[in-house]
């Protein structure tokens, strides 16, 4: 997946919007931090994955996931964007942005995907 290919995605999602969170290029939805990705390793950085799920992911795909120690404390898990699978996104981005974006934008996004 490219850069664009995964900004087309994430910017795929209702009330989404590029922002910056720690003086780095994210996106972010109602203020809320969604994701990003790394320049030192062109990784995006995934939220709300449990420790189990991580720990799984890591060992079926690990051409895909990784983390590092900055990282090993917090539910989240690495995604080489050479490798991610746009579907993949998807699923792991919906997660976190039915969490951060306003009740009424989710309710309005399922009811027009009915």
């Amino acid at each position: 997946m490219t850069r664009a290919e995964f900004e087309a995605v994430v910017l795929a999602f209702p009330g989404v919007e590029a922002g910056q969170s720690y003086g780095q290029p994210a996106f972010k939805v109602n203020g809320k931090f969604l994701t990003r990705v790394r320049e030192d390793d062109a990784s995006a950085v995934i939220m709300e994955v449990s420790f189990d799920e991580r720990d799984l992911l890591l060992e079926v795909e690990p051409e895909t996931f990784h983390f590092t120690a900055h990282y090993k404390d917090y539910r989240c898990v690495l995604a080489r964007l050479e490798t991610l699978n746009p579907e993949q996104l998807k699923g792991f981005l919906e997660r976190r942005w039915r969490k951060s974006a306003p009740k009424a934008v989710v309710k309005a996004w399922d009811a027009a995907k009915a």
